[in-house]
Parts: structure tokens; sequence; C-alpha cells
């Protein structure tokens, strides 16, 4: 992880998301010497994992019945600007 200063950070910001998308390059941003931040690529992510975890479990029956007695309890307020 390389060190860069917040004002050369903030100077070259576009250069450093480059380096971060393209090159996978990781930064700890610095102000007065201490390290306040980092940026690193952020992390793939999608749905397959919390379909896969949901799948560990066993369906509960009654929940299709729960949710809709709670969708029954609901009502809607309407708050239109007044003319």
């Amino acid at each position: 992880m390389k060190d860069i200063t917040a004002t050369e950070a903030a100077r070259k910001f576009s250069d450093l998301l480059d380096a971060v998308e393209h090159r996978n390059e990781s930064f700890v941003v610095r102000r007065g010497g201490k390290p306040i931040a980092h940026i690193s690529p952020a992390s793939a992510s999608s749905g397959l994992v919390v379909k896969e975890l949901l799948r560990q479990f066993v369906p509960d029956k009654k929940w299709e019945a729960d949710l809709n007695e709670v969708r029954v309890q609901l009502t809607s307020e309407d708050h239109r600007w007044s003319d």
C-alpha cells in the first residue's frame, strides 16, 4: 500500500482513481503524517453470496402469512403539497 499526502491526493485525484481502478493500487492518505483514509479498489459483489447464504436455511412456512398480515395493517399517508 502506497502512502500519499492529502494535498497530493487532492491535486492528483483523477490520477489516483485511475491507479486504483486500472492497476488495483491501494493508498494510505496521510495528513500531517497521520493516516486519515485508505483508498483501494471496491470489492465486486453480487446477490449470489446472499442467495447461497439463504439457501442454507429451511424456509419458514408461516412467513408469507405473517407478511400479508403486516401488509393489511399498514396505512398509507398522502402528503401532497398545497397549491
